[in-house]
């Protein structure tokens, strides 16, 4: 006698056996898939509820963003142009009027002859040369004392000095170093606002060095040339059997008469030195290549500055 468990298992229970496992997997593994994609849809609803969508560009935005590009092409201002606009505020015109009531010769020194005169100011800055002399400065202390060449003002019978804001004073020596060419002037009336250069250390300067003059050359206020320091330790006596000056600074930034007392200035529109003479063997008193000037730490002795 048979017994159940003797009896074979039909195809149909076999096949109920195999699938139902089957059928269990399948259903194990969609349950966390059918999950992830509710979350999924969930999240994405959410996101599009929480964040606004971008707004669009008007044309302020466009513009915006043209000019910020552009600024970030746009280089910076040149050595030259900080250099002035460090310097020009210190910047003083000086003319001088001798014992006859008419303007002295304030011209800068060549080897042999003399440069030629300048003028008196007019608006367009141009100055004609039938009115006057002129000759340069610089302040260099907050009590507005002027540093220039003695060559400038020596033997006037009187001085007058215009700042960069337009205040004009008459001036009288307050000291003067014959030996470095260089003079200190007093200005009777200051401007309201003093504002006195910032000097620098010629000794960091070598030959190569930018080098910019700052001045008034042939009546035209406010001029600056550029060019380099091309040589260092020069000597050079002033005209008429006048001193040997030693240890100038040689530039080839253009000197002409008028430039006589300016400051010559580095990159930064620091002080180096006071501008003194330029070199012409043609006996002209115009510009060829070679312009000379007293260091700044010489020069400042005269008005008590320190010597760096």
């Amino acid at each position: 006698m048979t017994t159940p468990q003797d009896l074979p298992a039909s195809p149909s229970g076999r096949l109920r056996r195999l699938r139902v496992p089957g059928l269990r997997t399948r259903l194990s593994r969609g349950v966390p898939f059918a999950s992830g994609l509710v979350a999924a849809l969930i999240a994405v609803a959410l996101y599009g509820v929480l964040v606004p969508a971008p707004k669009p560009l008007d044309q302020q935005d466009v513009s915006k963003s043209i000019v910020s590009a552009l600024a970030s092409l746009t280089p910076g201002p040149v050595d030259s142009q900080i250099a002035y606009q460090a310097v020009a505020p210190s910047l003083v015109v000086i003319q001088t009027v001798d014992a006859t009531g008419t303007s002295a010769p304030v011209s800068t020194p060549t080897p042999g002859g003399t440069g030629s005169p300048g003028g008196t100011p007019s608006p367009s800055g141009v100055v004609p040369a039938a009115d006057g002399t002129l000759g340069s400065g610089v302040i260099v202390d907050s009590a507005g004392d002027i540093l220039t060449c003695l060559h400038v003002v020596a033997g006037a019978a009187s001085i007058q000095v215009t700042f960069a804001d337009g205040t004009t004073s008459s001036a009288t020596i307050l000291s003067s170093q014959p030996t470095d060419d260089i003079a200190v002037l007093q200005a009777a009336q200051l401007p309201a606002t003093i504002v006195p250069a910032v000097l620098g250390n010629p000794r960091s300067v070598t030959v190569g060095s930018e080098a910019f003059v700052v001045g008034n050359p042939f009546g035209l206020y406010g001029s600056m040339s550029a060019g380099v320091i091309s040589g260092l330790n020069r000597s050079y006596q002033l005209p008429n059997n006048g001193p040997q000056l030693t240890g100038l600074i040689q530039i080839d930034a253009a000197v002409n008469p008028g430039n006589s007392g300016g400051p010559l200035v580095n990159r930064a529109g620091q002080v180096i030195g006071i501008v003194d003479a330029l070199v012409n063997p043609t006996n002209q008193g115009v510009f060829i290549g070679i312009g000379l000037a007293v260091p700044i730490n010489v020069a400042g002795g005269t008005a008590g500055l320190p010597p760096d």
